[in-house]
């Protein structure tokens, strides 16, 4: 018998007193009544977050066996751009076809491209398989975000983002060392293949925890299928602006997708049939101040994310695993963070702590400003770890404000469009440090004074765009505040 009925989403959540929401506890994850639900969440986000790691890690190998080498940056450019633009579709398509059948769905899609990609011959089936793995996956994600509100009660949300931290730190610790492990003793195949075992189990638990409603789904209108294009053309321009051949090519791509973003986002609000919730990223409600947020955090982590292990490698010399360590140490902190702040037991305080968590992305990317100005490498590591206690301190908390502040009738587009809009803080990021580094001279064989330039810029643009979103973390506090929606409705 299903543990919940979607014909329940429509429904305004029960009110709840201070003391339900303080009642909460990490053991109740595990009881029968919520364990189906727990363990298809964070398998859905394990789906995108291992095959992330895995496939960075198995992919050189494919290359080496299939040459075209110069494909090998659009196997991630594709998935990326198919992963954003599903994720805006997500609940458009839950509210059209229903949560279960849209999971089921999108889950098959995931594994038909992992099939495609491990029986591949070429490069170009490759990306086949990435294309559909990222369109698959782009939904799987967004909607588990949707359905968190639905399957727990409100206050086991903040341990249900705890447990998807943990997923997380694991992925991006045990995920390359697994994948390295299937690539060396066994096959490239053997990384993308264990995702189909995944994807089956987990379309066996959303069969299981999930039914469609008594009454037919509620009428969703057109597909944005021109705004969703115009989307996923934005972040290809993103992406196309990483190969460009000089810094005025870089910096026209980049202005065409700013340009493109800022019509389609334009266009969306005038929509009867809008994909962005209603106020997203206005500077006057707590939702839109909250998404810039969202968008900028990420956008601002990328320039370590991007750099950090080169840096080490060519400044310091650090071995490969040894300067990898530095984004397991971020992801572990992270990790750690969201649990410990999950696990307090007062939401008001954990609302009251979301600001500190820009605060500390801004201070741990300005410690790997002053590592690289100084040369003092042990600052990298305390730096990373700031960064990722930054995210943890906010991230979850920020994303169930979130959820609160909009309405119930979009909460579904909220929830859907936070892990899109993160996947899209990165893809920009990658960029635009991209364009500040090859602006400072940045390219393959130069000598560590020049890196160390580069760097320079990348990460004090980082501490500036940290600095960005603690401001619109502040000013998102105040106005759910006054809104008094600071609270958990």
């Amino acid at each position: 018998m299903s543990l919940v009925e979607e014909e329940s989403q429509v429904a305004d959540p029960a009110p709840q007193t201070e003391v339900d929401l303080e009642e909460g506890s990490w053991s109740e994850l595990l009881r029968p009544r919520h364990l189906a639900a727990t363990v298809t969440l964070c398998l859905g986000v394990a789906l995108f977050a291992f095959n992330e790691f895995f496939v960075s890690t198995a992919l050189p190998t494919a290359v080496a066996e299939f040459g075209g080498a110069a494909l090998l940056s659009w196997a991630f450019t594709l998935y990326l751009v198919f992963a954003i633009v599903g994720g805006a579709l997500a609940a458009s398509l839950k509210v059209r076809f229903g949560a279960r059948n849209t999971l089921i769905v999108a889950a098959l899609v995931f594994a038909t491209g992992t099939a495609i990609a491990t029986m591949a011959s070429s490069m170009p089936q490759v990306l086949a398989g990435r294309v559909l793995q990222g369109f698959g996956e782009g939904i799987i994600a967004a909607l588990c975000y949707a359905l968190i509100p639905e399957l727990f009660p409100q206050r086991l949300v903040p341990k249900i983002f705890g447990a998807e931290a943990i997923v997380w730190a694991a992925a991006a610790f045990g995920g390359p060392l697994i994948s390295g492990l299937l690539t060396e003793y066994w096959s490239w195949r053997a990384a993308f293949f264990v995702n189909i075992p995944a994807a089956a189990i987990f379309i066996a638990l959303v069969v299981a925890i999930l039914r469609q409603p008594k009454q037919s789904p509620r009428a969703a209108g057109s597909v944005p299928l021109l705004r969703l294009v115009a989307f996923g053309f934005g972040i290809m321009l993103i992406s196309l602006s990483n190969t460009a051949a000089d810094g005025y090519s870089m910096s026209a791509l980049l202005a065409a997708a700013l340009a493109v973003f800022v019509a389609t986002v334009h266009f969306d609000r005038r929509s009867p049939q809008s994909i962005l919730p209603f106020g997203a990223f206005s500077f006057d409600r707590p939702l839109g101040t909250g998404l810039w947020v969202v968008l900028l955090m990420p956008l601002a982590q990328a320039s370590g994310s991007v750099y950090l292990v080169y840096a080490l490698q060519h400044l310091w010399g650090f071995g490969p695993t040894a300067a990898g360590f530095s984004n397991a140490l971020m992801a572990i902190s992270w990790s750690l963070t969201a649990i410990i702040v999950a696990s307090l037991r007062s939401h008001e305080t954990r609302v009251r702590l979301v600001w500190t968590g820009p605060l500390f992305l801004c201070l741990g990317l300005g410690g790997l400003t002053l590592a690289v100005a100084s040369g003092e490498y042990g600052l990298v590591f305390v730096s990373q770890s700031a960064v990722g206690a930054g995210f943890g301190l906010c991230w979850g908390t920020l994303s169930q404000l979130l959820m609160n502040v909009s309405s119930i009738e979009e909460r579904d587009k909220t929830s859907a469009l936070l892990p899109t809009l993160q996947s899209a803080g990165y893809a920009i990021g990658a960029a635009v440090f991209g364009a500040v580094a090859n602006a400072g001279g940045f390219d393959e064989g130069v000598s560590a004074r020049v890196i160390s330039a580069a760097m320079l810029g990348v990460f004090a643009l980082g501490c500036v765009l940290a600095a960005a979103s603690l401001v619109f973390g502040i000013r998102t506090l105040r106005l759910a505040r006054c809104e008094g929606r600071a609270t958990i409705q």
